[in-house]
């Protein structure tokens, strides 16, 4: 039991969603303290379990909507569950949005610090390995520059050199390789593949279906929130590309 690092047992995430539209704040205002506002339930995920094991690698596939990032969310504590348990053991290097976590008016050297921290970093470990992170993203001339003027590839390159220099138990990653180069996308799988090979556990969202088979030993299809199945990567990727 000691190996399992995320335990899901019976999630289910509910959002309510306004059913009156074309109000303006006055009329929502109104509605709102006359308690006249309807909701409709809607669920992002529904009664998932999942068991991953320490130094698992774990792919995510499914349409958009189906509830993937919602998942994901759960293990990084951003979201809390309607129903069941979300147990989660050691730190976890969440690569969930592109520039989540950035402030965009400081220079990139400036947030390479600011993530590090948020990712409980010793500011001593973000200097010792500061050259790594700049290399690793290739954005040795944009130090100085504030972050809102990067690229989105630009953005993508240096949250996944931060958050894989900062060697957490688990790493998340939601699409982060979508916006870069090819080359990037191949450099970034062979440090995960690295990374998986020194005991880190890999929770990975792709819309490749190659990149899933490639990084991941398992995964689980999700669809409008159920899981239409999990196993062997390859046996899951199999059945999803045949459905779709």
């Amino acid at each position: 039991m000691d190996d399992i690092v995320v335990n899901i047992q019976h999630a289910t995430v509910r959002y309510n969603l306004a059913i009156k539209k074309q109000m303006g704040l006055k009329e929502y205002m109104h509605a709102l303290l006359q308690h006249k506002l309807f909701y409709q339930e809607f669920l992002a995920i529904q009664d998932i379990n999942l068991r991953i094991m320490r130094g698992e690698s774990w792919g995510f596939v499914g349409k958009n909507g189906s509830g993937k990032s919602t998942l994901l969310k759960l293990v990084t504590g951003i979201l809390r569950p309607y129903k069941g348990t979300v147990t989660v053991s050691g730190s976890v290097a969440p690569l969930l949005e592109l520039g989540a976590g950035f402030d965009m008016e400081l220079t990139g050297k400036e947030n390479i610090y600011l993530n590090g921290l948020i990712l409980g970093m010793p500011k001593a470990e973000i200097d010792a390995r500061f050259d790594e992170i700049v290399d690793f993203a290739e954005l040795e001339k944009f130090l100085d520059v504030p972050v809102k003027n990067y690229s989105s590839g630009m953005k993508s390159r240096l949250s996944f050199s931060i958050a894989t220099c900062a060697r957490a138990d688990i790493l998340i990653a939601d699409e982060v390789l979508a916006t870069g180069d090819k080359q990037f996308q191949i450099k970034c799988e062979q440090r995960m593949q690295k990374m998986l090979e020194g005991g880190t556990t890999l929770l990975y969202v792709s819309h490749s279906p190659g990149a899933i088979t490639r990084l991941c030993q398992k995964a689980m299809w999700l669809d409008h929130g159920c899981c239409m199945m999990q196993g062997e990567a390859n046996d899951v990727v199999e059945a999803y590309e045949k459905a779709k």
